[in-house]
């Protein structure tokens, strides 16, 4: 794993951070997550290292990025995941999943995490989980410095994201300060 982070490292990919991973990690072990969908594997750090809680963890993740999809199907033969890990290379609004996950991780294209959420739902399995990284995205989402425009537009849509969440009736949100900002959605009834 020590060579993922620095190869993350070196080209500047973004992977969870330490605290926010073991969180995660945690919380997998916790709930008896055995089913993921993730949206957004970047390298398949995440991934591998879900898959890597227990023997009987499937993942399925979608990555549209060719070059870090490659990356990612090295990353998960070295480690021996192929036959848990599947990846998908195509921008996650083109694919189509019948199958039900224990737990939905939405680590993406930040702008576009309410339209993950909503198209991914129907896949959750009752009483299951949404998860999502980078709420806090680096610190800017709760800060008044200035900002270049598009950087004000991608955090106002985080803002948004966040208050989705709180007003989602059907969903039971907690959030996190941990990592870059976790937010765990528990589907009701």
């Amino acid at each position: 794993m020590l060579e993922i982070e620095e190869y993350a490292k070196k080209y500047n990919i973004p992977i969870m951070q330490k605290d926010g991973i073991e969180f995660l990690i945690d919380f997998i072990k916790k709930n008896n997550i055995k089913n993921i969908l993730e949206i957004g594997t970047a390298i398949g750090y995440s991934a591998i290292k879900m898959a890597s809680v227990s023997e009987d963890i499937n993942v399925v993740s979608i990555e549209r990025d060719k070059v870090r999809y490659s990356e990612a199907v090295k990353n998960v033969n070295k480690c021996n995941l192929n036959d848990r890990i599947k990846l998908i290379n195509d921008d996650a609004f083109n694919v189509e999943l019948n199958d039900k996950f224990d737990l939905i991780f939405i680590d993406a294209a930040k702008a576009q995490n309410i339209k993950f959420f909503l198209k991914f739902e129907k896949n959750l399995g009752s009483n299951k989980f949404i998860i999502t990284d980078n709420l806090n995205f680096h610190g800017l989402v709760n800060s008044s410095e200035k900002m270049s425009k598009n950087l004000r537009q991608l955090v106002k849509k985080i803002k948004n994201y966040i208050e989705f969440l709180k007003d989602n009736k059907n969903y039971e949100t907690i959030f996190y300060n941990i990592g870059d900002g976790i937010s765990i959605s528990k589907k009701r009834g």
